[in-house]
């Protein structure tokens, strides 16, 4: 018969399992809460960007064509469009303060018809809506945008 373990032993094991379980449940809970609701996104996205991006964000049609008034279309979202040639903090700011703030401040001789939403959307709003449409790409585009992000 094998001797049984003291029981300083057993007790040690038993908080050692406590707390590995305690650490795992913080662990999952802290990245739960940072992890973007991508159904919230969805949702943001549908009732703030949808009637200019599309639903299906297919963009309007011709969007790299400027109108009579020098703007252009609305560009698609999806995988078609160029939104993910741009990184995290870029699109975030765009969102923000909207289209022509961002473009003058870089010195992009173009018109932007894209409002800033920076009154309306949170920062955690706005990175929803950005998660959900990163959410739609393909894996390799998602990749490539991810590393322009520096991620």
């Amino acid at each position: 018969m094998i001797p049984e373990p003291p029981i300083l032993l057993r007790r040690s094991v038993a908080w050692s399992l406590v707390l590995a379980l305690v650490a795992l449940v913080i662990v999952v809970a802290w990245a739960h809460g940072k992890a973007p609701d991508l159904r919230r996104g969805a949702a943001l996205y549908a009732q703030h960007c949808a009637s200019c991006h599309g639903a299906r964000l297919e963009g309007q049609p011709d969007w790299q064509t400027a109108g009579a008034d020098g703007v252009l279309p609305a560009p698609p979202h999806d995988g078609t469009g160029h939104t993910w040639h741009h990184d995290d903090a870029m699109l975030t700011d765009y969102v923000r303060r909207g289209g022509q703030a961002v473009l003058d401040d870089m010195g992009v001789a173009m018109t932007s018809g894209m409002p800033g939403f920076g009154e309306v959307l949170s920062e955690g709003d706005i990175a929803a809506i950005l998660a959900f449409i990163k959410s739609q790409w393909p894996p390799r585009i998602r990749a490539i945008q991810t590393e322009r992000s520096g991620g």
